[in-house]
């Protein structure tokens, strides 16, 4: 039991998140809500939740759009074709566990994955699903006029805010290349908790020859002289302003720790992927997403603690514009495939396999049965997600969909969950944390969800 003291004489004994509600306390003589809410904040402010000694990380591929269940880690070969699809099964090097033939590569090292196979929301709305996924809470209708707007932090902001980087002087939370694309992409900042813990993005092509982080280098003709001088005279400038108007000190910390970055020698090194032997730059190949991957092991290596990997969008429909399946799936899960086996490869050999955890998910999957079109629409009810590394259970499947990949049979998993074990390789008591939003209300981390026992 935790005994926070407030302000005046209140004491607030939590013996659980849901003690309060379960003794009846609120109102009738017991706590207001107000004095509730607060202690809650007292509670989440004072319990020890967060390893801030952990050297743990994370790289998130994140397939916007949606990639199909079936053309990667959940293939049904015995259905029939309208919902087995285009393509195959083969097996991999555990026993009883197959990809589609479309993951070669990661079939050879499928004793270093796991695959949840049950993972669920229900819900065929790209925005929403992709504020479920990033988040672990629901995401606004996309038909409704609050469809940008984010509601609780992405999983990087929160690492970025409650772990900060691994080495001093590293940014926190970083995305490769970029995260503009694919379909409703909006949901990777820090929304309530802060500018400073948004994403650091590289906003270039790490496969390009002249390859260049734009935000850590200087304008023609500026100096690192200068650009002091220039940052002293905004400092001065912005300070009244800053008084007048709180939320400018998000921008001004987010202006210090980009100064901070750009004259950092040991940053800008960190992502100059050319140093890179020509080999590992071909094991990872020699395309966007490869480079970014490999941009994203750099990055860790050297500090980083949570780095985010934007795929090419994975709407495959076939209509509306829309690639079918075959050739979306031809043109997208190649590329992928290789690039996620080399750095699983990678990371085993550099010793940080069992530091970082790989996860690689969209939003949601793609529906059972194939539409007119040879393509597949939007499917919330049953999807995978792929995890490596992180000292958790590796070479396993968990969960199961039927034989359609319709729906769960076994094992249904809530995006809280994936949340939850994401934020316990990091350190981070997510059942027990909460974080107060802009109104002063406590906001845990995840309400529903759990580590996963099995992989743990």
């Amino acid at each position: 039991m935790l005994k926070v003291t407030g302000s005046a004489s209140l004491d607030c004994e939590v013996h659980s998140r849901r003690s309060f509600v379960q003794a009846g306390v609120l109102g009738l003589g017991g706590l207001s809500l107000a004095d509730y809410l607060r202690c809650r904040v007292q509670a989440a402010n004072s319990a020890p939740a967060v390893n801030r000694e952990a050297d743990t990380s994370v790289i998130l591929i994140w397939m916007s759009g949606g990639p199909g269940h079936h053309e990667t880690w959940d293939p049904k070969p015995d259905a029939v074709s309208q919902y087995r699809g285009p393509f195959g099964a083969i097996s991999t090097n555990v026993p009883g566990m197959q990809f589609s033939e479309m993951l070669p590569e990661q079939a050879k090292i499928a004793d270093r994955l796991t695959i949840l196979r049950s993972v669920n929301h229900g819900s065929g709305d790209h925005t929403k699903g992709n504020h479920w996924m990033l988040t672990g809470f629901e995401g606004p209708d996309f038909n409704k006029p609050d469809n940008q707007v984010q509601r609780r932090p992405s999983m990087g902001s929160v690492a970025a805010a409650l772990r900060g980087p691994i080495e001093p002087g590293m940014p926190a939370y970083a995305a490769a290349p970029h995260l503009r694309g694919g379909t409703d992409n909006l949901f990777h900042y820090a929304t309530y908790l802060g500018g400073t813990h948004n994403p650091f993005i590289t906003n270039s092509d790490p496969n390009s020859a002249d390859f260049q982080v734009r935000d850590l280098s200087l304008a023609s003709g500026v100096t690192f002289d200068r650009l002091e001088d220039r940052r002293t005279l905004l400092k001065s400038v912005d300070q009244h302003q800053r008084q007048i108007d709180a939320r400018m000190s998000d921008m001004s910390d987010h202006q210090a720790s980009a100064f901070g970055l750009l004259t950092s020698t040991r940053v800008r090194e960190s992502f100059d992927i050319s140093t890179e032997p020509d080999s590992l730059r071909d094991a990872y190949g020699r395309h966007t997403f490869g480079q970014s991957a490999l941009l994203a092991r750099r990055l860790v290596e050297r500090g980083v603690t949570f780095v985010t990997v934007n795929t090419q969008p994975w709407d495959h429909h076939g209509t509306a514009n829309r690639l079918p399946t075959e050739e979306g799936a031809k043109l997208l899960i190649p590329p992928v495939d290789r690039a996620i086996a080399a750095l699983v490869r990678d990371l085993i050999d550099r010793g940080l396999y069992e530091k970082t955890l790989v996860v690689a998910m969209g939003e949601f999957g793609r529906t059972p049965k194939m539409n007119a079109a040879a393509g597949r629409d939007h499917w919330g009810k049953t999807f995978s997600v792929l995890l490596a590394g992180g000292r958790l259970k590796m070479g396993q499947t968990i969960g199961s969909s039927d034989g359609n990949g319709a729906y769960v049979t076994e094992r249904s998993l809530d995006p809280q969950d994936v949340a939850a074990t994401v934020y316990h390789h990091l350190g981070i008591d997510a059942v027990n944390t909460a974080i107060p939003d802009r109104t002063g209300r406590p906001r845990y981390l995840v309400e529903r969800g759990q580590p996963i026992r099995e992989l743990i």
